[in-house]
């Protein structure tokens, strides 16, 4: 499914000092031979994914709605500037009914074909107070999908991040608590073990998309923390997108899912040749009995 690459009008719409920041961190990339950037956004329904993709454009480019259906389609957004083009895909919530949507993530994957994504923002809210085996169950199944390796090229994004901290807690306090949470869940999921803990190093992006963000000097969308987010955000993706893992190619193979079953395949000779051998050790085992007389037993 194509998309149509328009102008990037909407970089007009940022103040200057955060567009001289843009333009050096697409350099940046464009060092690298990178003269795409391909972002897919992905989470549950109502954290905040299409505000942030609205943000991150700086024109309303997807629909924003509480309220609907959690049936619609992958929209991928592109807009290009002096020679670079930005890619955003913006994904339906993984949750329907209170269960995982394997349904959208095969929309997702299907709409993906033939693209490598470069960077995955997986996002939630950082007003939400708890995390629960649903979000295990999300991140697992964003795995089974896209291999874990795609863990290796995200972004954890916390959204609605301009708010006081509950129980007297300092900004920087509850922040790190809540991205700890959702970090420790996201890596129990994708069954990232200890050691490989430093291969799969989680940067975490807050964001603030409500009109009720305060500005500094610059006229710049500031957090709590006095972070002016939208740079601070594409630095964090900047980052990722150059951290040296390959991204994530979505081929016919990943699509129909026939990786996993051709791992599957492979191991049947083996399990096949592991009970050979272990039946031949009983058989063994019960002539050595016997010519002994079952004196063994």
């Amino acid at each position: 499914m194509g998309s149509l690459i328009r102008e990037w009008v909407g970089f007009q719409q940022f103040p200057s000092s955060t567009q001289t920041k843009l333009v050096e961190l697409f350099g940046k990339l464009k060092e690298e031979g990178m003269s795409t950037l391909t972002i897919l956004v992905m989470g549950k329904g109502g954290v905040g994914k299409s505000s942030t993709v609205n943000s991150l454009i700086g024109e309303r480019v997807v629909n924003v709605s509480s309220f609907q259906s959690e049936a619609m389609r992958p929209v991928m957004v592109s807009r290009s500037r002096s020679g670079f083009t930005l890619n955003i895909i913006d994904t339906p919530g993984l949750v329907e009914g209170g269960y995982v949507s394997y349904q959208a993530l095969d929309f997702i994957k299907r709409f993906l074909l033939n693209k490598t994504i470069d960077v995955l923002l997986y996002v939630d809210r950082l007003d939400a107070y708890r995390v629960d085996d649903l979000d295990k169950q999300i991140i697992s199944a964003i795995s089974d999908s896209f291999g874990k390796e795609i863990w290796r090229k995200s972004l954890l994004v916390l959204t609605h991040a301009q708010l006081s901290p509950p129980d007297d807690l300092s900004y920087d306090v509850f922040t790190a608590r809540r991205s700890d949470a959702v970090l420790k869940t996201l890596r129990t999921g994708a069954r990232i073990r200890k050691q490989d803990l430093k291969d799969y190093s989680i940067p975490v992006g807050l964001v603030e998309n409500s009109g009720r963000c305060n500005k500094n000097e610059n006229d710049e969308k500031i957090i709590p923390n006095g972070d002016a987010w939208i740079p601070t955000l594409v630095k964090e993706i900047v980052d990722v997108a150059t951290n040296g893992n390959k991204g994530i190619i979505v081929d016919k193979r990943l699509v129909d899912g026939s990786e996993s079953n051709d791992r599957g395949k492979m191991l049947i000779p083996l399990l096949i040749g592991v009970q050979w051998l272990i039946m031949k050790w009983i058989q063994q085992a019960i002539k050595d009995d016997i010519a002994r007389g079952g004196r063994s037993l």
